[in-house]
């Protein structure tokens, strides 16, 4: 029979070992991912660009088309963001108002609430033009 006491120090030195194995494979497998994906790019890119005719410039237009498409989802993606973290800080201070005697504690959801309208700000007004015209 086992001592409990091997156990207790075995279970969670395999569970830091599993942990740590799952994280470096998922790395992995997502950074071959990228690597395919940029290959497959490069790929189609350079079989536009060897057609005959117009295909240069139909391989500029993809590429300006791709940049156009990352920089709006980047842009949504602050505008998102910044959204869920003002509603966190919202709802923050919302808890605590109601949880917590000291009325004065309930400030803490300022924090996520002015992250948040800050990132808002900065997606709608400050972003480069090209994210704001494309969305």
């Amino acid at each position: 029979m086992v001592h409990l006491g091997i156990l207790v120090i075995l279970v969670p030195i395999i569970l830091f070992i599993c942990v740590f194995s799952f994280v470096s494979v998922a790395a992995w497998s997502d950074a071959r991912r990228r690597e395919r994906e940029a290959f497959y790019k490069s790929e189609t890119i350079k079989k536009i660009a060897e057609t005959p005719g117009e295909a240069a410039i139909s391989a500029l237009e993809y590429l300006r088309e791709q940049e156009k498409i990352a920089t709006q989802r980047r842009h949504e993606g602050l505008a998102l963001g910044g959204l869920v973290s003002a509603a966190t800080g919202i709802g923050l201070l919302i808890f605590l108002y109601a949880l917590i005697p000291n009325k004065a504690i309930c400030l803490v959801g300022l924090i996520p609430l002015f992250v948040g309208l800050a990132l808002l700000a900065y997606s709608y007004f400050l972003a480069p033009k090209e994210a704001r015209a494309s969305s």
